[in-house]
């Protein structure tokens, strides 16, 4: 009969899983995982950890070898998923981006999911996936307004990039100049 590797924490990550265990934020997947690492630390079998938990024994299992070979940052994200990549969408996002936020149509005043899709000759689901993904809702004409820098689109994928997979140690910060909000005189 095979026997799980044994696990032995630090007091610091011991504080740190404990805090995780205990936290009103904190998501529930992560709350699971730690529950198996502190009980595993405490010398529970992995039948045992399922049993009290509910779950089933080959997740107590991967979770407790993921924390083996990693320590926290191995249960604190998921491992990648496999699929294929979306080459199709990679290609026409510039363009998307481009036409809804530097043209309008010939004939209306601001672009539709079906319009821009035919007019690229993609589908209005790729359109609509491409607009979700960039925060673009041209529908809105007060608070939407067509860019006239030419390096728009290039700035916007930046900064949609860093919000969406900030780099490592770093702290993003947005600035907003409130440019609706007008200063009085002799305040």
């Amino acid at each position: 009969m095979r026997r799980a590797v044994k696990i032995e924490l630090t007091d610091a990550e011991r504080k740190i899983l404990t805090k995780w265990s205990r936290g009103r934020m904190t998501v529930a997947r992560l709350v699971q995982r730690v529950q198996i690492i502190l009980l595993a630390a405490d010398g529970k079998a992995n039948g045992e950890i399922a049993h009290t938990l509910h779950i089933a024994r080959g997740t107590v299992g991967t979770w407790r070898q993921r924390f083996v070979v990693n320590r926290i940052a191995g249960i604190e994200k998921d491992l990648p998923r496999g699929g294929r990549k979306p080459t199709e969408r990679e290609r026409v996002a510039e363009l998307i981006i481009t036409k809804t936020t530097q043209e309008k149509p010939s004939n209306a005043t601001h672009w539709s999911t079906r319009t821009l899709a035919q007019e690229i000759g993609v589908s209005r689901s790729m359109v609509h996936r491409i607009w979700q993904a960039n925060g673009l809702k041209p529908h809105l004409i007060k608070t939407f307004k067509v860019s006239k820098d030419p390096d728009f689109v290039g700035k916007l994928i930046d900064v949609v990039g860093l919000y969406l997979n900030p780099p490592d140690h770093a702290l993003v910060l947005a600035v907003d100049e409130k440019g609706q909000i007008q200063a009085l005189a002799g305040c």
